[in-house]
């Protein structure tokens, strides 16, 4: 019944998109039509994922000469996190750009790897995976649900955020955090002492101020063009999980276009990506600059013990998880960030 219910809602809103006037394209376009891409996503336009996303439409509409527009929608503007992967399955949109967590309820939850925390201590440890075989793998491993994995976007790493001081893991006892739709980061909070709660990302900064979550977890460029450091007393720049995204794209859809498109295509995401992920340590620690110039939030570094005590209750939840994501793909992450 459930599932019956998303379904009528996601064809709602399809309904809702050919409303407004916007051109759905089939994948079996001639060379001759327009081929219109509806690029949906819900971070806002000025994070290093609503950068890339724009940078994508630039060279695509340069690169096809016209004959692809790409129409960006931010800010979930058209789909929430939990309405849009299915909605890219029905073909209400063509492309995405989800994050990692999000394949768990589809049945892929391999991807779930990337929640783990203090798996990965810098980027170019991350890039090790994400720009590696084991990457392009895990993005095989979508195709048998009608999706086409095209690449990863960095957002960055997390900071924990509440209206209490957060330096101890037991400081986290019984507050409501705010977590994306994760086992792992449900067990992450869980191994902390608090509650987690999942809640869509739009609904995010509402719930932090009417006091339905305590606080949450995101890079700094989420957490500042949400404006949750208005709502948030305190920040620890923990670092202690990555946040990041899959570009992906309607498999019929992409299959169907003429070759030559999505050679064009190809090269206009690869060059976007490789600008996004160039920016995305700059675009957080421009955010986190000005949520510190803007002094509503009081940020904190983790001491080396305070480091130590998070490791230790956090690093439990890896071998937690590995009948979920599976130990062979835990151990393939390890092997190739040089873990163990």
């Amino acid at each position: 019944m459930k599932s019956t219910r998303r379904t009528l809602m996601v064809a709602g809103a399809l309904a809702g998109v050919c409303a407004l006037g916007l051109s759905m394209t089939a994948g079996s376009a001639s060379a001759a039509d327009k081929i219109v891409i509806h690029f949906s996503h819900v971070v806002a336009p000025d994070t290093p994922k609503g950068k890339a996303a724009d940078k994508f439409k630039e060279l695509a509409e340069k690169y096809t000469n016209g004959r692809v527009e790409v129409q960006v929608f931010p800010n979930s503007q058209l789909y929430k996190d939990k309405e849009e992967l299915e909605a890219l399955q029905l073909g209400a949109v063509e492309m995405l750009a989800p994050s990692l967590a999000k394949f768990g309820p589809l049945g892929i939850k391999q991807f779930e790897a990337f929640d783990l925390p203090f798996l990965f201590p810098d980027y170019d440890t991350l890039h090790k995976v994400t720009q590696g075989p084991v990457g392009k793998e895990m993005l095989g491993l979508l195709e048998s649900k009608g999706i086409e994995g095209l690449a990863y976007w960095d957002n960055g790493f997390k900071i924990m955020s509440a209206n209490s001081p957060l330096h101890k893991p037991d400081d986290f006892l019984g507050l409501k955090m705010r977590i994306q739709s994760s086992k792992v980061l449900e067990a992450e909070m869980n191994a902390l002492g608090a509650v987690p709660l999942v809640m869509a990302f739009s609904e995010v900064y509402q719930g932090l101020q009417t006091g339905v979550v305590d606080g949450t977890e995101n890079p700094p460029s989420n957490m500042y063009t949400q404006k949750m450091h208005e709502v948030q007393k305190y920040a620890t720049l923990s670092n202690h999980g990555y946040l990041g995204y899959a570009v992906i794209v309607n498999k019929k859809f992409w299959d169907g276009l003429p070759d030559d498109v999505r050679g064009e295509l190809d090269k206009a995401m690869k060059e976007a990506t490789d600008y996004g992920n160039g920016i995305a340590k700059e675009e957080n620690d421009k955010a986190l600059a000005a949520m510190k110039a803007a002094g509503t939030t009081e940020f904190s570094e983790l001491t080396p013990d305070e480091r130590k005590a998070w490791v230790k209750a956090l690093t439990p939840v890896r071998a937690q998880m590995a009948d979920r994501i599976g130990a062979d793909t835990i151990k393939k992450i390890e092997d190739a960030v040089g873990t163990n």
